[in-house]
């Protein structure tokens, strides 16, 4: 189209599709990282000041459509965040420092770059929080959205983590703040009222969660965790999942403490602090340490405003994976979030997700 791809600056009613990929390079992306090197080159280069020793470690997701969007919270913002989030998390499962973040779009034509623009604000404001930056990516037109990065770290010489290494005996610990994501859907699902800070508190976390990168790093360069993974399923299939890389069982205790806005909610929906704290969307760690260095780990990261919560330990396979849920003892029958199975996350009415992610006692 004569002149579109001279316009400059791009205004944000203008769909992606009236100005093709030319103009979108020149006056949407090279604004934003026109001074990243390599910028515009096939490859991401990533600085040699970057690469100290130790390897290197790579991961790669997709984003979903993020609950938030359907709790209302429509801004493209929200989607770029997660997307984000979603990656950096990996990282922090190895213990690795964050270097940057390749990114890769297919957009509707009819996006307009508004929408764009509050898009990369996501992924730029959440990757700035982590200490990293967009180093490259690729922008395609499609019929649907569809967002994908990959994300790429440097471990600590010696210090990667992953889901092996545990042992008998062994503590499970939920590195992180549980339950913001859902005590928010809940809050919008009118099961229970707040006043408006603690619903800010709230909705601040939901929408914008964080990896938990730096408590990742730091117990990795101690030596203070033997295994570890990101929560993204939900609890159980991570407790599962890191139970079957091990040949290990688990005992695993429902008697969990939540911050006290979520714990609030929990309250007036008629749920049990677990409930939440065993639901997806918090990008917590799970972590297997040594009964002699979690009160270490607890400290050292409570200096740095994480918590961290003792669920359980690591037992002999045949145990399986039991729920001590008071003095009731029983094999746990979670709930999981996993691609390709019944529960796999797809979106859906906000009444019915409640209940398929909170066991169906939030009706």
């Amino acid at each position: 189209m004569p002149g579109v791809t001279e316009i400059s600056p791009v205004g944000d009613d203008i769909r992606l599709g009236d100005l093709g990929e030319h103009a979108i390079l020149e006056h949407i992306l090279r604004p934003r990282y026109g001074g990243v090197r390599g910028f515009g080159d096939d490859c991401a280069v990533l600085d040699a000041d970057d690469l100290p020793g130790g390897e290197l470690v790579a991961t790669t997701d997709s984003c979903p459509t993020p609950l938030v969007t359907i709790l209302g919270e429509t801004d493209p913002y929200h989607a770029g965040w997660l997307l984000a989030t979603i990656n950096l998390s990996d990282l922090a499962a190895a213990g690795a420092t964050p270097l940057g973040l390749v990114v890769n779009y297919t957009l509707p034509k009819e996006t307009t770059a508004g929408e764009f623009r509050r898009l990369l604000d996501g992924v730029d404001d959440c990757t700035r929080a982590h200490g990293t930056k967009v180093v490259g990516g690729d922008l395609r037109d499609g019929p649907v959205r569809q967002l994908t990065a990959t994300a790429i770290g440097r471990c600590v010489p010696d210090a990667r983590l992953g889901r092996t290494g545990a042992s008998e005996g062994d503590r499970l610990l939920l590195v992180g703040s549980p339950g913001y994501l859902w005590a928010y859907a809940l809050l919008a699902g009118e099961q229970a009222s707040l006043p408006d800070d603690a619903v800010a508190e709230i909705r601040e976390r939901a929408c914008r969660p964080m990896a938990q990168v730096l408590a990742g790093r730091m117990l990795a360069t101690r030596s203070l965790a033997r295994a570890a993974m990101d929560v993204s399923d939900g609890l159980f299939p991570t407790v599962r999942t890191l139970c079957d890389a091990n040949g290990l069982g688990a005992m695993i205790t429902t008697d969990i403490r939540l911050d006290d806005a979520p714990a609030d909610v929990c309250a007036q929906a008629g749920l049990s602090p677990f409930d939440l704290a065993q639901a997806w969307g918090d990008w917590n760690l799970l972590v297997a340490a040594r009964p002699e260095d979690v009160e270490l780990i607890r400290k050292s990261l409570a200096a740095e405003g994480v918590s961290v919560h003792e669920i359980g330990g690591l037992t002999p396979r045949e145990g399986g994976i039991q729920l001590a849920d008071g003095d009731l003892i029983a094999p746990w029958q979670g709930i999981a979030q996993e691609r390709f199975s019944a529960t796999s996350w797809h979106g859906g009415e906000l009444p019915r997700l409640i209940d398929e992610v909170l066991g169906r006692r939030a009706s």
